[in-house]
């Protein structure tokens, strides 16, 4: 490949021995993500994977989703090896909800020039959200796109897949009034409401690099910039041994959006507002954004990245198990009858 080589292609601004020198330097966290199931070599047309064995009716799951306006942190904090971990995240964290197990990842990175080095950190930080999550990196794509994009901005995107047994597929059928909600923690804002949170920070015109009383010393940009918490290995713990009744992944739309999903007709999920540890980088939007506390429930997470519910009679053994798998877990409502679906009390 190394005699691979266009100037007429160079001229019009592709580098393809950039590409090239790209593909080598990722090459050593890439194979920090390798499985058992990876059957092919990364370069190749495409990314093999071997199902497990001994699954009786596996079925496939896969989620796709990218970074989205956080991406304008990185070029402004100029770190690239974060940004990674959330596209990653976005995924995996949704799949889990459905109770399947990701198996493997593919990322796709659209730049309008081709830096190998900032293309291995964006890699390295896709192949820490596979490590934490157990997904092989088994693929993906960097397209060089001058005069699409600036030349020292990028796109991010990803799809993982997942498998689990038919059988074992998450359903909410069984979920009654007077079963408890669990929360768990989030590590920050995640990976949505970006446009709003830039929008309150004026982040291209304001220092976002000193730090800040309010955020414990940390600086806006430092916060902001914390990637999105990975809930794959927790849950798969849980699953195995409390009959779980209904996850969902707190995105976009926040509690609002997301919470109800998981919801059959009839029944809400009732959230004591007292309960929910709301983090200060909320309380800072709010305060200086003079954003009404139900757009915040409706935009973020307000510190709780991922609800479970299981029956009251499960609740301490849940969370005792979700709190020796690292995740600091909290009940912060129930569910009742009623037909809005979700209710902050």
């Amino acid at each position: 490949m190394s005699t691979s080589h266009s100037a007429s292609y160079a001229a019009a601004g592709v580098d393809i021995q950039a590409g090239y020198r790209a593909v080598e330097l990722m090459k050593s966290h890439i194979a920090r993500t390798l499985t058992g199931g990876v059957v092919s070599d990364i370069g190749g047309f495409g990314g093999l994977f071997e199902l497990p064995e001994g699954m009786k009716k596996p079925v496939l799951v896969s989620g796709t989703d990218g970074v989205g306006t956080k991406l304008k942190m990185a070029f402004l904090m100029d770190r690239h090896d974060t940004v990674g971990i959330d596209c990653v995240a976005m995924c995996v964290n949704d799949i889990i909800c459905c109770g399947a197990r990701p198996l493997f990842f593919l990322d796709y990175i659209a730049c309008g020039r081709n830096y190998p080095e900032r293309i291995e950190q964006i890699v390295a930080g896709v192949a820490e959200g596979c490590v934490q999550s157990g997904a092989a990196l088994i693929g993906g794509e960097t397209a060089e796109m001058p005069g699409f994009y600036p030349i020292d901005e990028y796109d991010l995107a990803g799809f993982s897949v997942g498998v689990v047994e038919k059988d074992e597929i998450l359903d909410n059928s069984s979920m009654t009034a007077g079963d408890l909600i669990i929360a768990l923690p989030s590590s920050g804002v995640h990976s949505n409401g970006f446009s709003l949170v830039r929008k309150v920070f004026d982040v291209e015109n304001t220092d976002i690099k000193s730090p800040c009383e309010k955020l414990g010393g940390k600086s806006i940009g430092e916060v902001l910039l914390t990637p999105t918490k990975i809930y794959v290995k927790p849950m798969l713990e849980l699953f195995g041994k409390v009959k779980v009744k209904g996850v969902s992944h707190i995105t976009g739309g926040g509690f609002y959006e997301n919470i109800p999903r998981s919801i059959p007709d009839g029944l809400c999920a009732c959230i004591r507002k007292a309960d929910v540890r709301v983090l200060p980088v909320f309380e800072l939007i709010a305060e200086k954004g003079g954003i009404p506390e139900r757009d915040m429930f409706n935009t973020f997470n307000m510190g709780v990245g991922m609800s479970v519910v299981v029956a009251r009679e499960d609740a301490e053994t849940a969370l005792d198990i979700l709190r020796s798998s690292g995740e600091d877990a909290y009940i912060m409502g129930e569910i009742v009858a009623g037909e809005e679906k979700i209710r902050l009390c």
